[in-house]
């Protein structure tokens, strides 16, 4: 599961982490929405299951599980600020399309 992190991306996911005791990773998926069919999930979660693979990047435990592993192998998760905007961005080798509104992505 080649996922990686920029350093902006593991710093934003280090501060939720920080904030939250509760929390043992971040979760990251896909869900079935929008326009196109898929949106990514960013989440903390408190479970990790048996089935979930996940990896350790300088701090930060990444969660992925089994069902959306093959949506989201090698994306690339950056974070980046413009103004009052904030937000995680993802490069999916694996998306074939995307909405006009940026919401939503197919997989091909």
């Amino acid at each position: 599961m080649p996922i990686s992190l920029t350093p902006a991306a593991r710093q934003r996911m280090l501060d939720f982490l920080a904030r939250d005791a509760n929390a043992k990773a971040v979760r990251f998926g896909v869900k079935r929405t929008g326009c196109s069919g898929y949106s990514y999930v960013v989440d903390l979660t408190d479970t990790i299951a048996d089935d979930d693979h996940w990896i350790a990047d300088a701090g930060v435990k990444l969660v992925v599980d089994a069902k959306s592993l093959p949506f989201v192998d090698g994306t690339a998760i950056d974070f980046q600020k413009s103004g009052l905007n904030a937000q995680f961005v993802f490069e999916n080798p694996n998306m074939t399309g995307e909405c006009g509104c940026g919401e939503s992505f197919t997989i091909g």
